[in-house]
């Protein structure tokens, strides 16, 4: 295997920011690395119009560090009560796509729709739009084991939804099981979905090696070995339907390690090189490319990026703690080594649009 690999510079399909001195903190760790990425809208109080969305654009613009360049692409909450007028709008405004939360089902989701029968306006609206719609596919009740919401979701919901809204662009984020990456294999061109790192590398023993480790804890939650196998085999398939997302989701450690621990895996520190390990221990890194680079740009409509990015096989060890506002932030898997690190950038990468 080669000791050294450049690609063209990638895209994260799914990021969460935060907003204020969190915002700050880690933004910085994604603009070195993506040249875009697709902003989670649930911040408190969620982002739910075309106006928040903008000012949102904003404020992570101004925050954004001297160096590459970086383009958030910005996102809607779906409520109960969005207005199908809102995704004319939205288009207008250059906005991409509508996330659908099921009501509690993750982080800040409490403001989430509750009924699919509540939304069929809106998602009519957004399929005529061109808006795409990105879905946390877990459902919410309480009488479905944790492991299996997601196939739950897909049997329950989304075929359905599919059906129903033959032309809308649908992303089912984040899979974590063979059942969803069979189903976007097998979903047409319309249907696409992000992976990440995390579930690419990890089963569900890393939540308990050593302990309960609340680091490894996010939603959907890892799962058995076959679903991780499952997904390696997506990822690195050249299907064009499967594309990078890091779900890269900051949470101050003091929230992360206690009674009740926040979900959300902190990947965006080390992304590039926590999918190169992945895809070089499954023998595919010239497929890591297409995965990072190419496949989501080509599925959004967007022209691939014009610069590039170089990572070399060279172990470094991942920091144990990262300034996060007032307290801290523990990026997965910190003090640990990994063998894939990315290159000092030249003085003509650095210029490069």
């Amino acid at each position: 295997m080669p000791d050294q690999i450049t690609i063209t510079r990638p895209d994260d399909w799914h990021l969460h920011l935060r907003d204020g001195a969190a915002l700050a903190a880690v933004l910085p760790h994604s603009a070195r690395q993506f040249a875009r990425a697709i902003v989670m809208p649930n911040l408190r109080p969620p982002v739910v119009s075309v106006e928040q969305a903008l000012a949102y654009r904003q404020r992570i613009v101004d925050a954004l560090p001297a160096g590459p360049r970086f383009e958030p692409l910005m996102t809607l909450y779906l409520t109960d009560t969005t207005s199908p007028a809102e995704m004319k709008r939205a288009r207008d405004a250059g906005i991409l796509a509508i996330k659908l939360y099921p009501a509690g089902a993750t982080t800040h989701s409490d403001a989430g729709v509750t009924d699919l029968k509540r939304v069929g306006g809106v998602l009519e609206a957004a399929e005529r739009e061109g808006i795409a719609l990105l879905v946390h596919g877990e459902v919410t009740d309480p009488e479905v084991d944790v492991f299996d919401r997601e196939a739950v979701f897909i049997e329950r919901h989304l075929i359905g939804l599919r059906r129903s809204f033959p032309g809308l662009k649908i992303v089912l984020e984040h899979i974590t099981t063979k059942d969803g990456a069979q189903y976007v294999a097998e979903g047409g061109e319309k249907t696409g979905a992000t992976i990440t790192a995390h579930h690419l590398l990890y089963n569900r023993n890393a939540l308990f090696r050593g302990g309960i480790r609340p680091h490894w804890y996010c939603l959907p939650i890892l799962k058995r070995e076959l679903h991780r196998v499952a997904l390696v085999k997506a990822a690195t398939s050249g299907s064009g339907r499967f594309f990078l997302g890091t779900d890269s989701a900051p949470h101050a450690a003091a929230l992360k390690e206690n009674a009740c621990g926040c979900a959300g895996c902190y990947t965006a520190f080390h992304a590039l090189e926590l999918y190169a390990e992945a895809f070089d221990a499954a023998g595919a890194l010239d497929r890591l490319e297409a995965f990072a680079s190419v496949d989501g740009a080509a599925f959004y409509g967007l022209p691939r990026n014009a610069g590039t990015l170089t990572l070399e096989k060279r172990t470094w060890t991942v920091p144990e703690t990262l300034p996060f506002g007032d307290g801290e932030l523990r990026p997965l898997g910190g003090g640990q080594q990994l063998s894939w690190a990315i290159a000092a950038p030249t003085d003509a990468e650095r210029s490069r649009p």
